[in-house]
């Protein structure tokens, strides 16, 4: 009988978008303290460090000469343009990580999640957090203190579109108890790990095991 344990399954990509303030990113590190086997995906990026972030920890922070290469040596799973800035996910590191069975996880928009489906149909999982409500949302941009009075302006007036698009993703939550949340995203991902498609060994395993029973169909399956 063939040993489970030494078959990996595919790893997938866990996709979490929302507008800007809606708790993406702390419910992202929250999943990464509660599952080992979920990695971040680390970006490019051609926007500027902002205080604490550190390069190929964050991002890879790039000029726009060094994404557009990037980009046309096919580098690259996906890219986007948000507010005037690059944004992409580098190829090679996440199909390792999916060949080796680990998770990996992206805290891009709707534009990239979009195109990372578009380059890995099988292999996405989306999820998009919508806010309690606008003013909710725009209380939680200047509590954070991260952005200056027009650069929440900004994102405010492009919260319309962001949300217009929730139906591009599987599963749609409202971020309204952040633990609550976890929990929901998290049960997400571990559902999504046990489907057919994360599971290439299973069918030869099925097939032992009716060979074992004596089933005559496992002879032509």
């Amino acid at each position: 009988m063939s040993d489970t344990t030494s078959r990996p399954r595919r790893g997938l990509c866990l996709v979490l978008s929302a507008p800007s303030g809606t708790g993406k990113s702390s419910v992202g590190q929250a999943l990464l303290q509660q599952e080992p086997d979920l990695r971040l995906s680390v970006s490019a990026t051609t926007r500027a460090a902002r205080p604490g972030e550190v390069e190929g920890v964050h991002y890879f922070f790039r000029t726009h000469e060094q994404f557009d290469a990037m980009e046309a040596e096919g580098g690259l799973l996906e890219s986007a343009n948000v507010y005037g800035r690059r944004y992409g996910t580098p190829r090679a590191p996440v199909e390792a990580a999916l060949a080796a069975g680990k998770d990996v996880l992206f805290d891009v928009d709707w534009q990239g999640h979009l195109l990372l489906r578009q380059a890995l149909p099988e292999d996405v999982v989306g999820v998009f957090l919508l806010p309690p409500s606008i003013e909710e949302l725009e209380r939680r941009l200047f509590g954070r203190g991260q952005d200056d009075k027009a650069e929440i302006e900004r994102r405010m007036a492009n919260v319309r579109e962001q949300i217009h698009h929730w139906q591009d993703f599987d599963h749609v939550l409202v971020n309204t108890d952040f633990a609550a949340t976890v929990a929901q995203v998290r049960a997400i991902l571990i559902a999504a790990r046990s489907t057919r498609a994360r599971q290439p060994w299973i069918s030869g395993f099925a097939d032992e095991l009716l060979a074992q029973s004596g089933d005559p169909a496992s002879a032509i399956s």
